[in-house]
């Protein structure tokens, strides 16, 4: 009896979910808008913070000011934030996500000890 209350009010909230992403869709037109925006990945996530710490090293342009501007506090920090999550996430990780994770930390560090080795031109 009580496994039959549980089914219906999984069903039930099934079905209020379903009704709200219908009304959503129905919103947002024909859905092309919703169809645009990718979907939410652990991959996607990282390759986001890498390109922001890319921009900190100013060699991809910052898309407020439209320059390139170095920013090596800030690229210190988005390197720690990948570090942390590396570690948060150790075990819950594919091989592939690990393998990115990994391989995005070695290239931003090398970046940040090339460009930490650069010497400043003198104003």
């Amino acid at each position: 009896m009580e496994n039959d209350k549980n089914e219906d009010l999984k069903k039930k909230v099934d079905d209020t979910w379903k009704e709200s992403v219908d009304k959503d869709k129905a919103s947002h037109g024909s859905g092309e808008k919703a169809s645009q925006i990718p979907e939410a990945s652990f991959g996607l996530f990282i390759y986001g913070l890498m390109m922001e710490a890319m921009i900190a090293f100013g060699e991809a342009e910052n898309p407020l000011t439209k320059k390139k501007e170095m920013n090596t506090p800030h690229a210190k920090f988005l390197i720690d934030t990948l570090d942390m999550l590396k570690s948060k996430t150790k075990g819950n990780l594919t091989k592939d996500e690990e393998d990115m994770l990994e391989g995005i930390l070695y290239e931003l560090r090398m970046r940040f000890v090339r460009k930490s080795d650069t010497p400043k031109p003198k104003i």
